[in-house]
């Protein structure tokens, strides 16, 4: 079957798609044929190298964590699915490989059938980082809550998970994502210096909770939280200097923040009620996974870049 992969630490043009012996689901697991899987941003940062203290890579390194498609093999020990059923969901994270023709998950959901196949096919990453973040800052009904990077592909998803929990969202993004910001039920506000004081009328009772998906910004983001501990970011390494927690999900507490594997079930209920959509902000083919991870680093897709597979 068909692959994406990388042998070695670089550029965009390392990734590539090979042929390989396609996976087999094993007890508790499911094998589906692909029909689109989303693409993260920290694949770039994984591909190039910066993350290889926290994720080294095995070569060849296979990409992908989330996918969705139609289920064509059912492990020993699986109830409720059956071959055929359209389902949404993830990769074991050490084994990954959900950029494919076929790919086992791990945990998935029914696919709502007001998504489309790329829509599903970004869902699952990016409710289970939003869900998890949002967990560990308690955000609930009343509070305010501001989002950092809003209009990229866990900021828009975020924005909608914390408007259904009963949260005021601020969301910064440029002013040309203004009025899709408000479209999802965000406060918008533009990022950059000065971010403090452009907060402060929109909120002045002050803000919870901030999450940071875009990185960059700490100091002005402690600021608008008033304190570091309400602060979660996805995408800064420097998150310890200024003593913040970094979140990434895994299956072991130890290793990380556990994985909200509830956050499956919970997007397919708000997808059914039509509160959450999953913006696309671009499809690719397989074959054209260096352009995938181009359009990524320009930190300019609005929604999600996703892989669909023919």
């Amino acid at each position: 079957m068909r692959a994406v992969q990388f042998t070695e630490y670089g550029p965009p043009a390392v990734v590539h798609v090979a042929d390989v012996p396609p996976p087999h689901a094993g007890p508790g697991e499911i094998r589906i044929a692909v029909r689109a899987s989303g693409f993260s941003a920290g694949e770039t940062r994984i591909r190039s190298g910066r993350l290889r203290d926290v994720v080294p890579a095995a070569f060849p390194f296979r990409t992908g964590f989330d996918a969705a498609g139609v289920v064509d093999e059912v492990g020993p020990g699986v109830t409720g699915t059956a071959a055929g059923d359209e389902v949404f969901g993830w990769t074991a994270m050490t084994a990954r490989g959900a950029h494919a023709e076929h790919a086992v998950l791990v945990a998935w959901a029914a696919k709502p059938a007001a998504w489309t196949w790329a829509e599903a096919g970004g869902a699952a990453g990016t409710a289970e980082t939003g869900t998890r973040v949002l967990d560990r800052l308690g955000v609930g009904p009343g509070h305010t809550v501001l989002v950092h990077g809003a209009a990229g592909g866990v900021g828009t998803v975020a924005v909608q998970l914390a408007a259904a929990r009963g949260a005021t969202v601020i969301g910064t993004a440029s002013p040309a994502n203004h009025a899709f910001l408000r479209s999802l039920g965000a406060i918008p506000v533009v990022y950059g210096e000065g971010l403090p004081d452009r907060v402060r009328p929109l909120a002045p009772d002050g803000v919870d909770a901030v999450f940071d998906t875009a990185g960059g910004a700490l100091p002005d983001l402690i600021a608008v939280a008033g304190t570091p501990a309400r602060v979660v970011t996805i995408a800064d390494l420097t998150a310890a200097a200024h003593g913040v927690h970094m979140s990434h999900g895994s299956p072991s507490a130890a290793a990380g923040d556990p994985l909200a594997v509830h956050a499956l079930a919970l997007a397919a209920a708000l997808a059914d009620e039509g509160r959450l959509h999953i913006p696309i902000a671009a499809t690719f083919p397989l074959e054209a996974a260096a352009a995938a991870h181009e359009l990524s680093e320009t930190r300019h897709a609005r929604g999600r870049i996703v892989f669909v597979v023919s």
